[in-house]
Formats: structure tokens, sequence, C-alpha cells
């Protein structure tokens, strides 16, 4: 496979981030200083970052589950110099990547691995995998506007479509109430958007679960490795070794 996939397989970097380590003339295979993008490796090449080899394909998949607080950002380096995701992480010493972003102002469960390859698969759609939040909505929302969300809308040229939508009975009508929501794809402010489609807005918005991992108990700010059997339904999702 090409180098850059194979790094960020790794866990090491981005396939972005590593082209731009290739570039840098940084990144040397098998003894040789590799300065273009287009260089292909096996499993039994010797690669190496600023002298230190990345780990081997065989490495333990690990996931770590993170209860991501409102006001923080899902980034490595933030210009604007505010609290990143990283901030509440450096404990863990090895390569983390994240898996789906959640908006500032979000909040709730965002996961972390060591392994590119399994990151990149999550957050396909063709995987399946369910993501639910739970949102406090102002507004008034009726069964023919969940119909709407649930057959899909189109935003700005962008198709979105709600797998589900559950809301507490003793809150029906009110003005400010609590939703739960299933998406599959979980794209960009997707939840803000569908309801601001039908004239509601949200002020709080919580991920709970993402595929196989659940958000618990777990407090914000904290993190936790998820538990073995989760990361084995999830490899067994992924059709995954």
């Amino acid at each position: 496979m090409r180098l850059a996939k194979r790094i960020a397989e790794s866990g090491v970097a981005s396939r972005r981030e590593a082209e731009r380590l290739i570039e840098a003339g940084r990144i040397m295979v098998d003894g040789q200083v590799v300065k273009t993008p287009v260089f292909f490796v096996t499993d039994a090449s010797l690669i190496l970052i600023d002298g230190k080899s990345i780990p081997p394909n065989s490495e333990e998949i690990i996931i770590w589950k993170f209860y991501k607080p409102r006001g923080v950002i899902t980034t490595k380096k933030d210009p604007q110099d505010r609290k990143t995701v990283f901030d509440f992480l450096k404990h863990i010493d090895r390569r983390l990547l994240y898996i789906g972003r959640l908006d500032y102002n979000s909040e709730g469960l965002l996961l972390f691995t060591n392994n590119g390859k399994v990151a990149q698969k999550m957050e396909l759609p063709s995987t399946g995998l369910k993501r639910v939040y739970r949102a406090r909505v102002i507004g008034h929302i009726s069964e023919e506007k969940i119909q709407i969300l649930k057959n899909g809308v189109i935003i700005e040229g962008i198709k979105y479509r709600v797998f589900e939508i559950k809301m507490d009975e003793r809150q029906r009508g009110q003005a400010n109430f609590w939703i739960s929501m299933t998406l599959q794809e979980g794209k960009n402010r997707e939840v803000r958007k569908v309801m601001e489609y039908v004239g509601c807005s949200v002020n709080r918005l919580i991920r709970i679960s993402y595929g196989p991992f659940s958000l618990g108990n777990l407090p914000p700010g904290d993190v936790q490795q998820a538990f073995p059997l989760e990361t084995k339904k999830l490899l067994n999702i992924l059709k995954f070794r």
C-alpha cells in the first residue's frame, strides 16, 4: 500500500499529515529517505519518522471513550488557543485519533483509537454505525414534522435523514423539551440543522452512543478505555481482521 496510508493506519499521523512529513524528508523506508507520496511499502518495510519506527500493523487495537465537555474544540491545535480535547488526554502515552467530531457547543461521547484504519471505517456511512443524541429543543414539534425528518430533507443541497426520533410523552406540547435522535451518518451540525428546518432550535446537545459504545456514567472531561467486549463487537461489525 502507499506509504502515507500505511502511516495513517498505524495511528501515528493522518494521511495528510503523513504526506507533509514525506515531503519534508522526515521519513525513511528501509534506510532510504522518501520524498514522494507515490511510494509503496509492505508489512515487512521498516518505516522511520524522525528516526523512530512506527507501530506494526499487529498492534492491539484500543478504543477510548471520552466525555467532551461544552466549550472544548475537537482538534489537535487551535489557532485561537481554545481548549482542545487533547488537553484532557495528555496522560495517554500514544498517538490518538478521534472518531467523528463534536462541535464546540456540543458535548458527550467522543471516541479515540490508536488505529487509523479503524477510525476511517467507523466514519463511513456504509458501516451503518448509529449515533444517538439527546437534544434539548426550543419550539414545537408535531408528528408531521417528525415524519418529514424521517423521510429526509434537503438543506443547502445536502440530504439529511433522521433514522429515529423519540420524545417523552410527558413533555409533548411543551415549548422546551428533550428528544432522542438516532443518525446513521453524523454530518456537520446535523441535529441542529434538521431541527432548525422544522422551526426549532437546540440549546443543548449530548451524544450518548456511537455504534456499540455508550457514554454511560462517564462524567464530563473524563476518559476511559472501552471494555474489550465492546471493542470486539465493533471489530466484528467492521469485519476487521
